[in-house]
């Protein structure tokens, strides 16, 4: 915790507040460079990825049928999804692909990691307003447990800030690590219910739904389900009792506590091993 309390207040001086807001702009300026529709790629690539599921699960499985909304519910739970791996596969490669600038230039090098999270924040932002007006359109209610939404969405981003952390970190010396995290990701897109409802799974196993909602993606996913699009998707706390529904929390904490003390062992060394 003293280090990740270290880190924040370094983060928020004037120089770094500085150096950030740059490479903020610079990353969100290259990952659009030289496209012709820019932006609309982020977009488009997510609602591409939702109309084939949407027609699969409600055309040929019809997996939604018991669900009110299905569609926002599908949409957000892969608009959620692809922003924590544009933010993890993004900070993985970060310092490595910054070695110059870290030769060059005496910084904080967790600015580079946190750049790259917060231009994968904005886009997960633009995209949450398109799911907002799509949900509006599609007669959803927001109820006051809709305000909780901002909160949840902060708790992401600190876990793909901690796992970002940790990764750009193991990716310096071992480089596989990025196939590894490709495998992993894909792998995990399946455990989590992000295509399907979590429903499939408690009819399954109570068991294993018990242990995929410890899981901090999918506890996320299904509380932000609940707080913007239906209170019929099952929480952790619906599925889990106390003490053991406060897990999430907890691994989101750890997480980002060793991510930072980690990430700055490690950043000492950066220069001469990149």
């Amino acid at each position: 915790m003293i280090e990740a309390r270290a880190l924040s207040s370094n983060l928020f001086s004037k120089r770094n507040k500085a150096l950030l807001r740059e490479l903020v702009k610079t990353e969100f300026k290259l990952r659009y460079q030289n496209s012709v529709l820019g932006y609309a790629w982020s977009l488009l690539k997510p609602l591409g990825l939702f109309g084939v599921l949407y027609i699969v699960f409600t055309k040929i499985f019809r997996f939604g049928d018991a669900i009110p909304h299905f569609p926002v519910y599908l949409l957000l739970g892969i608009i959620l999804w692809t922003f924590f791996l544009e933010a993890t596969a993004g900070a993985l490669m970060s310092i490595v692909a910054r070695g110059d600038l870290i030769r060059k230039i005496s910084f904080p090098k967790y600015i580079i990691v946190i750049s790259g999270t917060i231009s994968a924040l904005i886009n997960l932002l633009l995209s949450l307003s398109v799911v907002l007006i799509f949900a509006i359109f599609n007669g959803v209610d927001f109820g006051p447990q809709a305000l909780l939404a901002p909160f949840l969405v902060l708790e992401l981003y600190l876990f793909a800030l901690g796992v970002g952390l940790i990764l750009s970190a193991l990716y310096v010396n071992f480089r596989d690590l990025s196939h590894i995290w490709d495998v992993v990701m894909q792998a995990a897109f399946y455990a989590v219910p992000i295509i399907y409802p979590l429903q499939f799974v408690i009819d399954a196993s109570e068991i294993a739904a018990k242990i995929v909602m410890l899981n901090p993606i999918a506890q996320i996913v299904q509380d932000l389900r609940f707080s913007l699009v239906t209170e019929s998707a099952k929480r952790t706390s619906d599925v889990v009792q106390l003490p053991f529904s406060l897990a999430p929390y907890l691994i989101v904490l750890v997480t980002v506590t060793v991510g930072a003390v980690y990430f700055r062992k490690k950043s000492n060394f950066f220069a001469e091993q990149i």
